[in-house]
């Protein structure tokens, strides 16, 4: 094997392993804030690592491929940000936190918000 061809492994692995950690996280974790914060951030990091190694294969077969960059720069944006509007969206409407959650920051800051209307 040669050095990219253990470089583009170990991405692939990286990636496999986020994306299964992901997965994990959004059957095991209680509520559905947790879960979209598995969802949002673990598997963002595996689908890029598995995109980079993407990249970096056909990279070696002479190929440049733009669009695998332009995916990689899109899911780094938008998986994340969709992540927070599902959070934001859920909490607004109410739906319970989970019994284990110990610590509620929002709440405060929606009732000064409220009071001052």
């Amino acid at each position: 094997m040669t050095a990219i061809e253990i470089v583009i492994s170990i991405f692939l692995l990286i990636g496999v392993f986020f994306s299964l950690f992901s997965g994990f996280g959004l059957i095991r974790l209680p509520d559905v804030y947790t879960r979209t914060h598995a969802g949002g951030k673990s598997s963002t990091l595996g689908v890029m690592s598995i995109m980079i190694a993407t990249f970096l294969y056909f990279l070696t077969e002479g190929t440049f491929n733009a669009k695998v960059l332009l995916a990689i720069f899109f899911i780094f944006l938008t998986a994340p940000l969709s992540a927070l509007f599902v959070n934001r969206s859920a909490y607004r409407t109410n739906v319970p936190i989970s019994d284990k959650s110990k610590q509620d920051d929002l709440k405060e800051y929606y009732k000064k918000k409220q009071n001052s209307i």
